[in-house]
C-alpha cells in the first residue's frame, strides 16, 4: 500500500470527525462563555485546518498547499501571543 492510499483511506475516515469537531468549535465559538472559551475555540479551527490542508498538500503532492497549511498555524500562534499580552494587560490593569 503506497502513501498516496493511506492518505486517501485517512481522509475519508476523519472527513466526518473533522466536520463534526469544526462544527463543535463554530458553537463554542459562537457561544462560547468566555474569551478565553472564544480564543481557544479560534486556535483549534485553525489548527485543525492547518492539519487538513497537509493532508491534502500530500494526497495532491502540492507544495502550494504546506505554505498555506504553515502560514495559517503561525497566524493561530500570533493570535495566541496577541491574546495572552492582551489578557495579562488587562488582569494588571493596565
Amino acid at each position: 500500500m503506497d502513501v498516496e492510499t493511506l492518505v486517501n483511506v485517512f481522509i475519508i475516515a476523519v472527513f466526518p470527525l473533522f466536520v463534526a469537531s469544526l462544527v463543535l468549535y463554530v458553537v463554542r465559538l459562537i457561544k462560547g462563555p468566555t474569551i478565553p472559551d472564544m480564543i481557544l475555540a479560534v486556535d483549534c479551527i485553525s489548527y485543525d485546518l492547518s492539519l487538513f490542508m497537509a493532508l491534502l498538500a500530500i494526497y495532491f503532492r502540492s507544495s502550494f498547499l504546506i505554505v498555506g497549511a504553515i502560514s495559517l498555524a503561525l497566524w493561530a500562534y500570533a493570535l495566541d501571543l496577541y491574546a495572552a499580552k492582551w489578557m495579562e494587560g488587562r488582569e494588571l490593569g493596565e
